[in-house]
């Protein structure tokens, strides 16, 4: 049945609510929220031709809306963050969902607390501190905490049974409490210390450390004191590098700039008074909008997404200022329980931060700009190079990865116009093959990741990159004709004699012939470039395989062998080499384990 627009406008209520419009496959292509739907929805078929050409066209599109009524405005706002994170409508603007952000955690229920990398919920005894940016800025302040304080960082199970000192010890990165190296008291302390560095209070740190340097250096300690010393020199080290505001505090900066049709919001973290850092977020949908619309859509987005554990600061600084800030206050105050300000306006040292925020990412959309030029370029030379009528818009290279035949793993990265494509990366474990053999993982590897794609109605290469010679670009050839998709030409990136960059030998398979390219190619840039990042990410999964491999007790896999069993097999034998060892009625003596149950755990080792 047609829409009948002039129907439904004139039967629309003026209460507030969700619109949602639909193009003639019933698609939702845009999600928008009204105090006055009937007005709101209106004045999109009552607009001049001044309006933008991105608006113009979307409208032309629309078959079909569904309104949904809310009791308030409030709710209205709330409802159209989850549609449009539910429906991702291609007119809408679009940021990534990063649901969770990484904290550092103090478990305070433990006699010698632990400061440990955590990701998810906010719960359990202890302090949370953060968020921060990302993974590599949590690592880095653990890394300085205990440089500066010495701080256990083992693990529960691992403190709780070693019998001498660990490596941390003797590098001066630990006190060592798991063998009583510190007491209870002065290791209390250095948390204490701890926390007050991360709360941005370095005065009151270096106070609290002068009194017993003092004092250690009067009753003639001087090693003592000599330490105590040294803490406060890395401690005004690292105040000299990482500026912290006089007036403390919590806050996010939020600047956004557009630049040659690409915007790019920054995310900057300030807790304490301390800079955690910062995060980029490229929104899609963006063209035609302002700075204003932008940043406006990724606080919605950002802070009133369902599944986000990050706290809420108080203030959020906001480079450019929007309608419905005060709406979108009061929705963030209520979820966050707390009053929360948008502040466009700042004065003193708050205008010196978010005028950083505003520099650093207009100097991020630039570099972006440049990159993704300079990207382009190879590609334009890489189509040259092969002599493609048609451009390289899409591109995957397969690696493989083991150590002598263990934990094999494929790889494969996709690149395009613009650079890598992390989000469609994958991995592949490699099973059922002779160890060693990488002709029949490479196989393996084809097979599986274009029988899924074709399965899927998905979107082929333009080009399929292999790290080896003629023999692995045999066998992807192999594959690929059983699924029919000989029209997809494979580039072999082989290694040179001398295995140095710039002399890789470059094997076209359709023609079956070697390409010579310069060193200085813009093209062979991009093959090693691709090339370099499937062997990262092939090398990482493998290493986490065999670690996780590596890492696990034969035990484990024993049925009937749980945690308290396998803790009374490992004391009895002084640990899994002894069980090893040990014979079919020395394993039955161990209690709780019957002689059907010890058979089983010596067959395990022996077979």
């Amino acid at each position: 049945m047609s829409f009948d627009l002039d129907s439904f406008l004139k039967n629309l209520t003026s209460r507030p609510g969700v619109y949602c419009m639909q193009d003639e496959e019933g698609k939702v292509i845009y999600v928008g929220k009204a105090k006055n739907l009937k007005k709101r929805v209106s004045s999109y078929f009552n607009r001049s031709q001044s309006d933008s050409p991105k608006t113009q066209v979307m409208v032309k599109q629309i078959k079909n809306i569904e309104v949904t009524v809310t009791h308030t405005e409030n709710e209205a706002l709330i409802l159209e963050n989850n549609l449009i994170k539910s429906y991702k409508p291609r007119y809408n603007i679009l940021f990534r969902d990063d649901k969770s952000y990484p904290y550092l955690y103090l478990s305070t229920d433990h006699e010698y607390p632990l400061f440990r990398y955590h990701r998810g919920a906010l719960k359990g005894k202890g302090k949370f501190f953060g968020p921060y940016p990302g993974a590599g800025s949590v690592r880095s302040t653990l890394n300085l905490l205990q440089k500066l304080f010495l701080v256990r960082s083992c693990e529960d199970s691992v403190f709780a049974n070693r019998s001498r000192p660990c490596l941390q010890y003797q590098i001066k990165r630990c006190t060592a409490p798991c063998v009583g190296a510190i007491s209870q008291e002065d290791y209390q302390r250095d948390i204490k210390n701890a926390t007050l560095f991360l709360e941005g209070k370095n005065e009151a740190v270096i106070k609290a450390l002068t009194e017993p340097m003092q004092k250690a250096s009067d009753a003639l300690e001087f090693e003592v004191a000599a330490r105590l010393r040294d803490q406060i020199r890395s401690l005004r080290h690292v105040q000299e590098k990482q500026h912290i505001t006089s007036e403390g505090g919590d806050i996010d900066i939020i600047a956004c700039a557009i630049n040659d049709s690409q915007a790019c919001i920054q995310l900057v973290f300030i807790r304490s008074g301390l800079n955690l850092g910062n995060r980029n977020f490229y929104p899609k949908n963006s063209e035609g909008q302002t700075e204003s619309e932008l940043v406006k859509a990724f606080i919605t987005q950002f802070y009133l997404n369902d599944g986000s554990q990050q706290k809420i600061p108080a203030e959020i600084f906001i480079s450019h200022d929007f309608d419905d800030s005060e709406l979108i206050e009061n929705v963030i105050s209520e979820k966050a329980e707390k009053k929360i300000k948008l502040k466009a306006k700042v004065r003193g040292e708050r205008l010196k931060w978010l005028t950083m925020a505003k520099e650093n990412v207009d100097l991020t959309i630039k570099q972006k700009i440049a990159g993704s030029k300079s990207q382009h370029k190879r590609f334009d030379a890489l189509q040259k190079l092969l002599s493609f009528k048609e451009p390289i818009e899409h591109m995957e290279c397969f690696d493989i990865s083991h150590t002598q035949g263990e934990a094999t793993v494929g790889s494969c990265v996709v690149f395009g116009p613009d650079g890598p494509v992390n989000s469609r990366y994958r991995q592949f474990n490699i099973e059922n093959i002779t160890q060693g053999d990488d002709y029949a993982a490479m196989s393996q590897v084809i097979r599986r990741r274009y029988t899924r794609l074709v399965k899927e109605n998905a979107r082929l290469p333009d080009l399929i990159l292999i790290d080896g010679g003629k023999g692995q670009i045999g066998v992807a050839k192999k594959e690929l004709y059983e699924l029919q998709l000989t029209h997809i030409p494979i580039l072999g990136v082989a290694k040179g004699p001398s295995r140095k960059p710039g002399l890789e030998n470059l094997i076209l398979a359709l023609e079956n012939k070697t390409i010579d390219c310069d060193s200085s190619s813009p093209a062979l840039h991009l093959i090693q470039h691709i090339r370099d990042e499937a062997h990262r990410f092939a090398i990482t999964a493998h290493r986490q395989r065999r670690k996780k491999k590596r890492g696990r007790s034969k035990l484990e896999e024993i049925e009937g062998i749980g945690n308290k069993r396998r803790q009374s097999l490992i004391k009895h034998f002084g640990g899994i080499q002894g069980v090893a060892r040990a014979g079919v009625d020395d394993i039955a003596m161990v209690s709780g384990i019957n002689k059907s149950l010890a058979k089983k755990i010596y067959d395990t080792f022996h077979n």
